[in-house]
């Protein structure tokens, strides 16, 4: 991506964040009662993320799970999905709270979505043109995996599956979309998210 394309990515990112936040806001706030109230801990996620440049940030969502630690993958049908957080996904409300990741620079709305820590040092050569850019809220890879948790749940070892073949097919899908970047294909990808439900 030139200088100028990013320039124009980041100015698109910041309007858009601030034409939904007042319709983003009331929606957030309810559902982090929800969630608050049926997780009996902070309705917020909050997590550790990889973003550009390799720089850490907090990552913030709607919980939907159960807080129960040293699981880094969801499969679908996972017992650790409350009853909100299947319709919070299927509607994509969790991922609402990320507008405020936008606003700081930390994301983008389209974009290589921001691993945990450890991936990212799998990266080499021109595959780590991904660390370049702002990760997204959704993305080609994210779309092409929205049913990721389905087929995870159909593997004998999802954890190996995830770490040695969807991830580096992302890596190769995401590369290719920084490579090939254009503002009316972050806006598909923008309108094809909206559009398109997920079931968990």
């Amino acid at each position: 991506m030139t200088p100028f394309q990013k320039f124009l990515k980041r100015g698109f990112d910041l309007l858009f964040a601030l034409l939904l936040l007042p319709i983003a806001i009331p929606i957030i706030l309810v559902a982090w009662v929800i969630a608050t109230l049926e997780t009996g801990t902070n309705g917020f996620f909050i997590q550790t993320r990889i973003g550009k440049k390799g720089k850490p940030f907090k990552i913030i969502k709607i919980r939907t799970m159960y807080p129960v630690g040293g699981i880094k993958i969801t499969i679908a049908n996972d017992r650790r999905i409350t009853r909100s957080g299947r319709f919070f996904r299927k509607y994509k409300i969790d991922e609402l709270p990320q507008i405020f990741n936008v606003l700081k620079g930390e994301m983008s709305f389209v974009g290589p979505r921001p691993e945990v820590p450890g991936y990212a040092d799998r990266l080499e050569g021109e595959d780590r043109i991904i660390l370049e850019i702002l990760p997204g809220i959704t993305g080609p890879a994210t779309l092409k995996y929205r049913r990721q948790e389905e087929i995870l749940a159909q593997m004998e070892n999802p954890q190996w599956y995830h770490d040695n073949v969807i991830w580096w097919d992302k890596v190769k899908i995401n590369r290719e979309y920084i490579q090939n970047w254009s503002l009316w294909k972050d806006l598909y990808y923008i309108f094809k998210t909206i559009f398109t439900k997920t079931d968990y």
